[in-house]
């Protein structure tokens, strides 16, 4: 079938722009959309932490369909704020208003109602009262090449997980989010890391032994030594029972500076690696192979920079903290990355497992 050509067109390419010019309006309005959300993403995102706090999703769960009277009834707010804040809310379409009755969207019932340790409300004030203030000294950060926000916490410490030594309270706040968003993303180690034949594993970095304890109850076989700076295994020690304390131990220590326990089958870092450069992932990497036996295993678990480092929300809001707040370096790497680290310390059959929960990757090795 033969077409009638355009005369203002006479080599027939109309189609083929009209395609690219749809193509681009496309990708503008979708640029669009999310710098606009950006662009009020502060503002939004104190509103569903206020909701969080105020009992507005747990309230909602409990009493579907509220009336803005029975909101305002259970929450005790000025009726002109909870207009603000549920009019915020509603932006955000976590809850939603139909006729006169709000209710929780299925999104806010699974993040904000659930009450259990990976309640996002928890991940939100960490990163509401921890990460976020020092965003507004990013630019700083970046001309200085130095973590310029650990300024506003008291101590020498070249990091923050060190100075936080000195603030208990805050230490708490960040290792609950901490835990509440590693539990999130829990799946992916738990379905995906093989502990065939072991025994042993050295969480290396691994806090609070949250990941720890849930590969004990996966795996009752195997026993956990959680490796980690003494404040933190402080707070993983107040945080174990029965009847996985007998198979998870805490070992306060320096991850860098003291040996590892050499009796473990598989050293894990979970969460840990990102936090640090290049030459500090190959010496812990090296440590790990060294206090390894033949056969045995480490295991990388943590945020993945897509390949080509042009996607990853997640992964880009915590490189940038890293590098503001919390260590001045290190980032969400991409896997490429990791393997070539594992194999420089000696590692082989090196592979990964993409694309788990939350922008999440699995790299593993052997050592022969």
């Amino acid at each position: 079938m033969t077409g009638t050509r355009d005369p203002h067109d006479p080599h027939g390419t109309g189609d083929a722009r009209d395609t690219c010019a749809a193509h681009g309006t496309h990708d503008r309005d979708r640029v669009l959309e999310r710098f606009h959300l950006i662009a009020n993403g502060p503002a939004l995102f104190n509103a569903v932490v206020a909701g969080a706090e105020l009992g507005v999703f747990t309230h909602l769960s409990r009493h579907p369909k509220s009336s803005f009277d029975e909101v305002r009834a259970a929450l005790g707010l000025p009726a002109h704020q909870l207009r603000v804040l549920l009019f915020a809310l509603c932006t955000t379409e976590l809850i939603r208003r139909d006729g006169g009755a709000y209710r929780n969207t299925p999104v806010a019932e699974d993040f904000f109602a659930s009450g259990g340790e990976d309640d996002w409300g928890d991940i939100l004030a960490g990163w509401q009262r921890i990460y976020y203030p020092a965003f507004a000294h990013l630019t700083e950060a970046l001309r200085s090449g130095e973590n310029t926000a650990l300024a506003a916490y008291p101590g020498s410490e070249p990091t923050l997980y060190q100075r936080l030594e000195h603030r208990p309270e805050l230490q708490e706040v960040l290792h609950r989010s901490m835990t509440a968003f590693t539990l999130r993303s829990m799946s992916g180690i738990v379905d995906h890391l093989d502990l065939a034949g072991v025994e042993h594993v050295l969480d290396v970095g691994g806090g609070d032994g949250t990941t720890a304890k849930a590969l004990a109850a996966a795996h009752p076989g195997v026993r956990f030594t959680v490796f980690d700076v003494p404040g933190v295994a402080e707070i993983g020690s107040r945080r174990m029972a029965e009847p996985l304390a007998d198979r998870v131990a805490l070992h306060p220590g320096d991850i860098f500076l003291d040996p590892f326990p050499r009796d473990a089958q598989c050293v894990l870092f979970s969460h840990c690696l990102e936090v640090f450069d290049g030459d500090q992932i190959l010496a812990l990497l090296t440590k790990a192979f060294d206090a390894l036996p033949p056969g045995g295993r480490v295991a990388v678990y943590g945020y993945h920079a897509a390949d080509d480092e042009q996607r990853g929300l997640y992964g880009a809001r915590l490189s940038l903290y890293l590098n503001v707040l919390a260590t001045g370096q290190g980032m969400a790497y991409p896997a490429d990355d990791y393997e070539r680290w594992l194999g420089r310390a000696g590692f082989v059959d090196v592979g990964t497992v993409p694309d788990l929960p939350y922008e999440h990757g699995l790299v593993t090795g052997v050592r022969p």
